[in-house]
Order: structure tokens, then C-alpha cells, then sequence
């Protein structure tokens, strides 16, 4: 069975037993369409590809679904710095998996590891590193994959070159589902850790002394919530 299923299918058990209501809440999606989406993104890579051209097809399991989440997260996106974080990773990661395509040699045997798996690997880390909020991270992480495979479609076009770009589809799958499973993970869980240590170094300033007046301290910790929203 390929990753991508095993990761799909990792990722809908933890949604079906809550493990995932916290992100997916910050997120703006409910368990069940989540998890209906998981389902579409399996089904999905069954389907015939869409051609775009002759030598370009578009996955609907692969590229379709994943790309019409991403743009449903970001429409919901609470600020206009929100959305212009989301392009601007989402190019930055696709940047770096096209580099990784360009560096990695062309024989896959010639790796230890599969080089759509790195593909997906590079498009979450720098999707996680430079996103300031889950649903970005989201987003970036399954935008790096697709544009790389654009990239190189329009490079193929330009060169005359004839072969073949399947986007999303084929080992991509794998490449996309790596990456937004590991942008959101990394946000997540080095996130909420990050946000649990702050919260308890401001709590520890912010414990009222004899004789400050309690107003004070409700003022501050209305600053830590905008914070707190901010990083949702």
C-alpha cells in the first residue's frame, strides 16, 4: 500500500476518534468534512486524471480536492496578512521541490529514499518554517507540491521538452499528502508547545502582586488572547 493511503488513512482514524477536533476547529473544518475529504482524496486517485494538454493531467485526488480546500481555508483566512502569508509560502515551497527536482538525481535507485517523498518532506518543512498560522501551513503545504509540478510543466512547454506531468497524480499523491500531513503536524504540535510555554511565562509575570489592581491583569491577558488568535 502506498504511503499517502497509510497516511490518509492514520490521519481519518485520529478524526474519527477527536485526535484532530482541536486543529481541525482552528482550521474552520468540522470532523466529518474532514474526513469526507480524506475519503474524496482516496477515491479521487482511482478517477481518470483531467488533461490539461496533451502532456499535462490534473489528479483529481492529487490536485482538484487538496487545491479546493486550500482555497476554502483561504477565503477563510481572518486577515489580509493571513492570505499574503499563504501565496507567499506556497511560492516559496514551490520553489524548493523544484529545486529538489532539479538536485535529486533523475534515477530514483540511485536514492535510499523515494524522491517524492522528499519532495514532500522539503514542501512541509518550509511550508511549517514560514507559515504563521495552521491554515497557511495547510495550504502552503499542498500549493508548494502543485505549483512545482505547474513549473515544470511551463518549463517543458517553453523547452519543447514532451514529457510527461501528471499534477498531483502518480508518486505526487505522496508528495502532496507528505507535505500538508507534515506542515499541519509541525504546526500543531511544536505550536501548541510553543504556545503553552509562552502562556505560562506570561502567567508567571502576571500574577497580581499585593495591592495591584486586578484590572490591570484582566487588560494583559485580553492582549495574550489577540496573540493567541493570531497564531491560530
Amino acid at each position: 500500500m502506498p504511503l499517502s493511503y497509510i497516511l490518509l488513512s492514520i490521519t481519518a482514524f485520529a478524526i474519527l476518534f477527536g485526535f484532530a477536533h482541536r486543529v481541525l476547529d482552528r482550521m474552520k473544518m468540522t470532523d466529518m468534512w474532514a474526513f469526507l475529504v480524506i475519503v474524496g482524496m482516496i477515491i479521487g486517485t482511482f478517477l481518470p486524471s483531467l488533461y490539461v494538454t496533451k502532456y499535462v493531467s490534473v489528479n483529481i485526488g492529487g490536485a482538484v480536492i487538496p487545491f479546493a480546500v486550500s482555497l476554502y481555508l483561504f477565503l477563510k483566512a481572518e486577515s489580509t496578512r493571513e492570505r499574503v502569508n499563504a501565496i507567499v509560502v506556497s511560492i516559496l515551497a514551490g520553489v524548493a521541490v523544484y529545486i529538489a527536482g532539479r538536485i535529486l538525481p533523475a534515477e530514483p535507485e540511485a536514492m535510499i529514499i523515494e524522491p517524492n517523498y522528499v519532495y514532500g518532506i522539503v514542501g512541509g518543512l518550509i511550508a511549517y518554517l514560514f507559515s504563521r498560522s495552521r491554515r497557511s501551513a495547510f495550504i502552503a503545504g499542498v500549493m508548494g507540491v502543485i505549483l512545482a509540478n505547474v513549473a515544470q510543466a511551463i518549463i517543458n512547454s517553453i523547452t519543447g521538452i514532451k514529457g510527461a506531468v501528471p499534477i498531483g497524480g502518480a508518486g505526487f499523491f505522496d508528495s502532496v499528502v507528505i507535505s500538508m500531513i507534515i506542515a499541519v503536524f509541525l504546526s500543531e504540535v511544536i505550536g501548541e508547545a510553543r504556545e503553552k510555554l509562552q502562556g505560562g511565562t506570561s502567567k508567571k509575570h502576571l500574577e497580581p502582586k499585593e495591592g495591584m489592581a486586578s484590572s490591570l491583569t484582566d487588560i494583559t491577558y485580553e492582549k495574550g488572547d489577540e496573540g493567541e488568535k493570531d497564531r491560530e
